[in-house]
Order: structure tokens, then C-alpha cells, then sequence
């Protein structure tokens, strides 16, 4: 085994647990307010090219998985072994793509979705993890290198022949993946300088600012155009970027100033459980056809409802925290 910065057994941060909460509540959100026809683009996905504060919440997700990944499976083969560790992971990343055809079934049968959510961000996730699992032991550089290196043969699959197969599922389809995986693989290179003991994380805030850049400056030609549903490699690149440094302010305001972040933090403890049960409290929302009810609900509605659902799954979150209940696949 070829050993990195992430070693095991590191000490929890609570800046992980927060912001993997921080990114299930915005999602909560997102997937809310998705269905109110009033509100603002930018508020909303971007159709295709264009970037929106809504496109950042699935690759918060994401880099919060990342963060975590590489120490998890190091630990888990020096306690189980190879072979089990690798049989975990590959069942956990099957399991979210299952999950996530079931999720998206429902959707186009009784959601706002109107038949488009034939792929989800569940599958991509699980698709994403399976294909991260055999770089997990490489040296940091390597997989920097590899991220690189899938995303440049993404964007000239994407530029000759897959652009509309990709514009056709949601998230990118299953050929959108590798745009994920990259995402997913950068990542875990990223927490490599994280966990590192031997360079001050300053250092990580810097390598996550120097990728945002990155693909802003690909953003800028005609050959990257930036695109969540495109799953673009300056998408990428920017998203994974803005996410380290959010998560970066995470750390600074829990682990170094003291602030405690507990809702967050129960909402990180079990987000893929709350992100389950969220569809179950807006199903409430969404499936009345009552006028003014959802799609055009006045302001004071809107943020009626949408306090109600955070309100009815942080009771949820609790619950579980005080049972000391953390359910995982």
C-alpha cells in the first residue's frame, strides 16, 4: 500500500460533520424550491451554460464524501483486509445507485419533475465512489494528475459526440460519471493536504483557490463552457474549488473558533437518511394540487413551507443524534 497524507485514525473534525450538513440542508432546499415557478434563475439550476449558487450543492456533497473517503477505506482494509474493504465499498456504492433509481422513479411518477429525472445524483455519487475506490491508494499526486487527465478526455468526448446523450439525463447520465468521478478523485487529493501533519492547512485553502482558477480560466474559452447538466471539466474544477474554500471557512469557524454548529452537525451525522426522509415531508408540499398552494405560492407561504420542512427534519435529526442512531449503507 502506497501511503498518503491521509493516514488513519486522524481526530474527527467537527468542520466535516457541519458542512456535510450544511450540504444536505441546502439540497433540501434546492429540491424545494425547485418547484416554485416565481423564483429567481439564479435560485434555480442553470439551464445549460451558466453557473448559479443552486449548481454548487451537489459538489458540496460530493467534497464532503471526499474529505472522508480516503481514511475510511484505509482503515477499514487495515482492520478487515483488502478483499473486505474493497467488498464494503463496492456493495455501500452499489447500494446509493439503487437507492437513487428508486428516488428518481418516484420522481417521475408523482413529483414536479415531469418525467426529466431519469438519472439522479444518488447514481452519479455511487458511480462516482466506484470509480475513486482503486486510486484511494495511489500517492496524492497521482490522483491529482489522474483528475487532470479524466477531465480532459471527458470535455473532448463531451465537445465530439456526447453533448447531447449528456443534455439528455439529468446530472449527465451515467456518461456524465466521469465528469463526477473526476470531481470525487480531486477531492480526496485535496483532503490528502487537509489531514496532512506536515504542511499547515493554509496549504489546502491555497490548492483548493489555485483549482477554482483553474477552471475559471477554462470557463473562459469556447472549448470548456461552463454547465452543471453538461458536468462540464471547468464546472468541475470551479465547483470543486468554491467547495474546498466554503468547507475552509467551516474548519475556521468550528475547529478553530470554538463554534459549535450542532444542527449542522446532526444533519451531517445522517445525511443520507435525511436526505431519504426529505422527499417523504415534501411530498406534503408537492403533491396537493390545491391553487397558490406550491408551483405559485405567495412569499410568506414559500417560506412558511419551507421553514416547516428544515423545522420537521432537524426535529428528525435530533432524534436520531439523541438516540446516538448514525444508520449508513
Amino acid at each position: 500500500m502506497t501511503q498518503t497524507a491521509s493516514e488513519p485514525h486522524k481526530p474527527r473534525f467537527s468542520s466535516i460533520d457541519a458542512f456535510r450538513g450544511f450540504a444536505i440542508m441546502t439540497m433540501v432546499l434546492a429540491n424545494y424550491l425547485a418547484g416554485v415557478e416565481w423564483i429567481p434563475a439564479w435560485l434555480k439550476h442553470a439551464p445549460d451554460v451558466g453557473l448559479t449558487v443552486i449548481d454548487l450543492v451537489a459538489p458540496f456533497f460530493i467534497f464532503a464524501i471526499g474529505l472522508t473517503y480516503g481514511i475510511s477505506t484505509r482503515r477499514r482494509q487495515q482492520r478487515d483486509g483488502s478483499k473486505a474493504m474493497t467488498g464494503h465499498f463496492v456493495r455501500r456504492w452499489l447500494a446509493l445507485i439503487g437507492i437513487g433509481a428508486i428516488l428518481s422513479a418516484a420522481e417521475m411518477a408523482v413529483l414536479y419533475n415531469n418525467g426529466d429525472a431519469d438519472w439522479g445524483v444518488l447514481q452519479s455519487i455511487g458511480v462516482a465512489g466506484l470509480l475513486t475506490l482503486p486510486m484511494l491508494f495511489t500517492p496524492t499526486w497521482v490522483r491529482f494528475l489522474t483528475a487532470g487527465g479524466l477531465l480532459v478526455v471527458y470535455q473532448i468526448l463531451l465537445n465530439n459526440g456526447w453533448l447531447y446523450p449528456v443534455l439528455s439525463s439529468s446530472h449527465g447520465g451515467i456518461m456524465g460519471c466521469l465528469g463526477w468521478a473526476g470531481m470525487l478523485i480531486l477531492t480526496t487529493a485535496l483532503a490528502d493536504i487537509f489531514h496532512s501533519t506536515k504542511v499547515s492547512r493554509w496549504w489546502f485553502a491555497l490548492a483548493a483557490l489555485v483549482v477554482l482558477l483553474a477552471g475559471w480560466g477554462a470557463a473562459e474559452t469556447p472549448w470548456a463552457l461552463i454547465s452543471k447538466n453538461r458536468v462540464s471539466s471547468s464546472y468541475v474544477l470551479v465547483s470543486t474549488g468554491i467547495s474546498g474554500l466554503v468547507f475552509f471557512v467551516f474548519y475556521l469557524l468550528t475547529d478553530k473558533a470554538g463554534w459549535g454548529a450542532r444542527l449542522l452537525s446532526w444533519w451531517g451525522q445522517n445525511p443520507l437518511l435525511l436526505y431519504i426522509a426529505h422527499y417523504f415531508v415534501l411530498s406534503i408540499v408537492v403533491l396537493p394540487s390545491a391553487a397558490g398552494w406550491y408551483g405559485q405560492a405567495p412569499l410568506w407561504l414559500v417560506i412558511t413551507q419551507a421553514v416547516g420542512l428544515l423545522v420537521i427534519l432537524s426535529v428528525f435529526a435530533w432524534w436520531l443524534q439523541k438516540k446516538h442512531w448514525i444508520i449508513s449503507i
